[in-house]
Protein backbone atom coordinates (compact mmCIF):
# COMPACT_ATOMS: atom_id res chain seq x y z
CA UNK A 1 0.00 0.00 0.00
CA UNK A 2 2.67 2.71 1.25
CA UNK A 3 6.36 1.83 0.51
CA UNK A 4 9.24 4.51 1.07
CA UNK A 5 12.33 3.15 -0.54
CA UNK A 6 15.54 4.77 -0.11
CA UNK A 7 13.81 8.10 0.06
CA UNK A 8 16.01 11.00 1.28
CA UNK A 9 14.52 14.56 1.35
CA UNK A 10 17.58 17.09 1.72
CA UNK A 11 16.41 21.12 1.95
CA UNK A 12 18.33 23.95 0.46
CA UNK A 13 21.24 24.47 3.08
CA UNK A 14 22.01 21.26 3.20
CA UNK A 15 20.03 19.84 6.28
CA UNK A 16 18.71 16.13 5.50
CA UNK A 17 15.55 16.04 7.15
CA UNK A 18 14.98 12.10 6.10
CA UNK A 19 17.75 9.72 5.44
CA UNK A 20 17.41 6.59 3.17
CA UNK A 21 13.99 4.98 4.81
CA UNK A 22 12.88 2.17 3.82
CA UNK A 23 9.82 1.67 5.39
CA UNK A 24 6.25 -0.99 4.02
CA UNK A 25 2.74 -0.41 5.27
CA UNK A 26 0.41 -3.05 4.12
CA UNK A 27 -3.74 -1.95 3.12
CA UNK A 28 -5.57 -1.94 6.47
CA UNK A 29 -2.62 -1.27 8.85
CA UNK A 30 -2.44 1.19 11.61
CA UNK A 31 0.94 2.70 12.90
CA UNK A 32 2.64 5.09 14.93
CA UNK A 33 5.23 7.37 13.77
CA UNK A 34 7.27 8.78 17.20
CA UNK A 35 10.51 10.30 17.24
CA UNK A 36 11.67 13.49 18.84
CA UNK A 37 10.95 16.86 16.99
CA UNK A 38 13.03 17.72 14.56
CA UNK A 39 13.41 13.35 13.70
CA UNK A 40 11.60 13.78 10.37
CA UNK A 41 7.94 12.82 11.44
CA UNK A 42 6.17 15.95 9.91
CA UNK A 43 8.38 16.03 6.38
CA UNK A 44 7.03 12.33 6.05
CA UNK A 45 3.69 13.03 6.55
CA UNK A 46 4.08 16.37 4.21
CA UNK A 47 5.76 13.90 1.48
CA UNK A 48 2.73 11.30 1.58
CA UNK A 49 0.57 14.46 1.01
CA UNK A 50 2.91 15.40 -1.64
CA UNK A 51 3.32 18.64 -0.37
CA UNK A 52 7.09 17.96 -0.48
CA UNK A 53 9.26 15.64 -2.87
CA UNK A 54 12.06 13.45 -1.74
CA UNK A 55 15.24 14.25 -3.21
CA UNK A 56 16.15 11.33 -3.79
CA UNK A 57 14.65 7.58 -3.22
CA UNK A 58 10.87 6.47 -4.33
CA UNK A 59 7.39 6.60 -2.91
CA UNK A 60 5.03 3.86 -3.94
CA UNK A 61 1.57 3.96 -3.44
CA UNK A 62 -0.62 0.85 -4.49
CA UNK A 63 3.06 -0.03 -6.71
CA UNK A 64 2.60 3.69 -8.04
CA UNK A 65 5.57 5.95 -8.38
CA UNK A 66 4.65 8.91 -6.94
CA UNK A 67 7.96 10.43 -8.06
CA UNK A 68 6.38 10.62 -11.80
CA UNK A 69 2.86 11.48 -11.11
CA UNK A 70 2.69 15.40 -12.49
CA UNK A 71 1.63 18.31 -10.79
CA UNK A 72 -1.91 18.61 -12.39
CA UNK A 73 -2.94 14.82 -11.06
CA UNK A 74 -1.82 15.95 -7.29
CA UNK A 75 -5.37 17.58 -6.42
CA UNK A 76 -6.53 13.39 -7.81
CA UNK A 77 -4.43 11.87 -5.81
CA UNK A 78 -4.98 13.60 -2.60
CA UNK A 79 -8.25 12.87 -2.85
CA UNK A 80 -7.94 9.65 -1.58
CA UNK A 81 -5.62 10.64 1.58
CA UNK A 82 -7.45 11.76 4.74
CA UNK A 83 -5.61 14.33 6.95
CA UNK A 84 -6.04 15.43 10.80
CA UNK A 85 -4.06 17.98 12.03
CA UNK A 86 -3.36 18.83 15.89
CA UNK A 87 -4.82 22.21 15.70
CA UNK A 88 -7.89 21.08 13.91
CA UNK A 89 -7.82 23.86 11.48
CA UNK A 90 -11.77 24.59 11.44
CA UNK A 91 -13.46 27.36 9.54
CA UNK A 92 -15.35 29.70 12.84
CA UNK A 93 -17.71 31.10 9.85
CA UNK A 94 -19.21 27.81 8.99
CA UNK A 95 -20.83 25.25 11.43
CA UNK A 96 -19.85 21.69 12.19
CA UNK A 97 -21.95 20.43 9.45
CA UNK A 98 -20.24 22.88 6.66
CA UNK A 99 -16.94 22.06 8.20
CA UNK A 100 -17.18 18.20 7.46
CA UNK A 101 -18.75 18.80 3.87
CA UNK A 102 -16.19 20.88 2.49
CA UNK A 103 -14.30 18.13 0.56
CA UNK A 104 -17.43 17.09 -0.46
CA UNK A 105 -18.21 20.59 -2.13
CA UNK A 106 -14.84 21.11 -3.57
CA UNK A 107 -15.14 17.54 -4.97
CA UNK A 108 -18.38 18.71 -6.62
CA UNK A 109 -20.90 16.00 -4.92
CA UNK A 110 -24.43 16.32 -5.53
CA UNK A 111 -26.52 17.93 -2.34
CA UNK A 112 -28.21 14.94 -1.53
CA UNK A 113 -25.07 13.01 -1.38
CA UNK A 114 -22.94 15.66 0.62
CA UNK A 115 -25.68 15.65 3.70
CA UNK A 116 -25.81 11.70 3.91
CA UNK A 117 -22.15 11.77 3.93
CA UNK A 118 -21.59 14.11 6.01
CA UNK A 119 -24.31 13.25 8.55
CA UNK A 120 -22.83 9.66 8.51
CA UNK A 121 -19.24 10.94 9.12
CA UNK A 122 -20.74 12.90 12.34
CA UNK A 123 -22.39 9.78 13.70
CA UNK A 124 -18.97 7.84 13.54
CA UNK A 125 -17.62 10.55 16.10
CA UNK A 126 -20.29 11.00 17.97
CA UNK A 127 -21.20 14.35 16.80
CA UNK A 128 -24.69 13.62 14.86
CA UNK A 129 -26.55 15.87 17.50
CA UNK A 130 -24.04 19.30 16.99
CA UNK A 131 -24.14 19.29 13.40
CA UNK A 132 -25.24 23.10 13.50
CA UNK A 133 -23.56 24.33 15.94
CA UNK A 134 -20.42 26.61 15.53
CA UNK A 135 -16.86 25.02 16.00
CA UNK A 136 -16.46 27.82 18.67
CA UNK A 137 -18.56 26.67 20.74
CA UNK A 138 -17.60 22.86 21.27
CA UNK A 139 -14.82 21.52 23.20
CA UNK A 140 -11.26 20.48 22.06
CA UNK A 141 -11.78 17.23 22.05
CA UNK A 142 -15.40 17.32 20.09
CA UNK A 143 -13.34 19.73 17.50
CA UNK A 144 -11.09 17.55 16.98
CA UNK A 145 -13.87 14.95 16.22
CA UNK A 146 -15.11 17.38 13.35
CA UNK A 147 -11.46 17.40 12.30
CA UNK A 148 -11.83 13.61 11.69
CA UNK A 149 -15.01 13.76 10.48
CA UNK A 150 -13.80 16.09 8.03
CA UNK A 151 -11.31 14.01 6.76
CA UNK A 152 -12.94 10.44 6.58
CA UNK A 153 -16.13 12.31 4.91
CA UNK A 154 -14.92 11.50 1.60
CA UNK A 155 -14.05 7.55 2.32
CA UNK A 156 -10.16 7.97 1.82
CA UNK A 157 -8.12 4.99 1.58
CA UNK A 158 -4.84 6.44 3.78
CA UNK A 159 -5.83 8.66 6.71
CA UNK A 160 -2.53 10.89 8.31
CA UNK A 161 -2.80 12.38 11.49
CA UNK A 162 -0.04 14.57 12.53
CA UNK A 163 -0.10 15.08 16.18
CA UNK A 164 -3.83 14.85 16.85
CA UNK A 165 -3.78 14.41 20.65
CA UNK A 166 -1.42 17.37 21.09
CA UNK A 167 -3.86 19.54 22.64
CA UNK A 168 -6.01 16.89 24.85
CA UNK A 169 -6.43 15.73 28.21
CA UNK A 170 -4.92 12.02 28.24
CA UNK A 171 -8.71 10.44 28.15
CA UNK A 172 -9.97 12.32 25.33
CA UNK A 173 -6.38 11.43 23.59
CA UNK A 174 -7.56 7.62 24.35
CA UNK A 175 -10.60 8.43 22.49
CA UNK A 176 -9.39 9.39 19.59
CA UNK A 177 -6.91 6.99 19.35
CA UNK A 178 -9.53 4.54 19.52
CA UNK A 179 -11.79 6.22 17.13
CA UNK A 180 -8.19 5.49 14.30
CA UNK A 181 -8.69 1.90 15.50
CA UNK A 182 -12.00 2.20 13.90
CA UNK A 183 -11.63 3.51 10.95
CA UNK A 184 -8.38 0.61 10.34
CA UNK A 185 -11.03 -1.81 11.13
CA UNK A 186 -12.65 -0.93 8.04
CA UNK A 187 -10.00 -1.33 6.32
CA UNK A 188 -8.65 2.13 6.15
CA UNK A 189 -4.63 2.81 6.49
CA UNK A 190 -3.54 4.42 9.48
CA UNK A 191 -0.47 6.40 10.32
CA UNK A 192 -0.44 8.56 13.10
CA UNK A 193 2.39 11.33 14.07
CA UNK A 194 2.90 11.22 17.74
CA UNK A 195 4.98 12.33 21.09
CA UNK A 196 2.53 10.43 22.83
CA UNK A 197 4.40 7.27 24.07
CA UNK A 198 2.83 6.61 26.47
CA UNK A 199 -0.45 6.68 24.82
CA UNK A 200 1.10 4.86 21.61
CA UNK A 201 2.28 1.96 23.97
CA UNK A 202 -1.11 1.11 25.59
CA UNK A 203 -2.42 0.92 21.83
CA UNK A 204 -0.60 -1.82 21.55
CA UNK A 205 0.13 -1.19 17.42
CA UNK A 206 2.95 -0.98 15.36
CA UNK A 207 5.27 1.61 15.86
CA UNK A 208 7.68 3.39 13.69
CA UNK A 209 10.79 5.20 15.09
CA UNK A 210 12.60 7.87 13.56
CA UNK A 211 15.69 9.68 14.69
CA UNK A 212 18.06 11.78 13.05
CA UNK A 213 15.58 11.25 9.70
CA UNK A 214 16.12 7.77 9.64
CA UNK A 215 14.28 4.68 10.77
CA UNK A 216 15.38 3.56 13.89
CA UNK A 217 12.87 0.92 14.41
CA UNK A 218 10.40 0.11 11.92
CA UNK A 219 8.05 -1.54 14.17
CA UNK A 220 8.60 -5.36 13.52
CA UNK A 221 9.58 -6.57 16.96
CA UNK A 222 6.10 -4.68 18.46
CA UNK A 223 8.61 -3.44 21.22
CA UNK A 224 7.61 -0.33 23.24
CA UNK A 225 8.76 3.13 21.97
CA UNK A 226 11.09 5.31 24.46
Amino acid sequence: MIRFDNLSKRYSGGFEALSNVNLHMEAGELAFLTGHSGAGKSTLLKILMLLERPTSGTLLINGKNLNRLPNFKIPSYRRQLGVVFQDHQLLSDRNVFDNVALPLQVSGHPRKEIGRRVRAALDGVGLLQKERQSPLTLSGGEQQRVGIARAVVHKPRILLADEPTGNLDPALSTEIMALFRRFQDVGVTVLVATHDIDLVNRMNGRIIRLEQGMVADDGENRGPAY
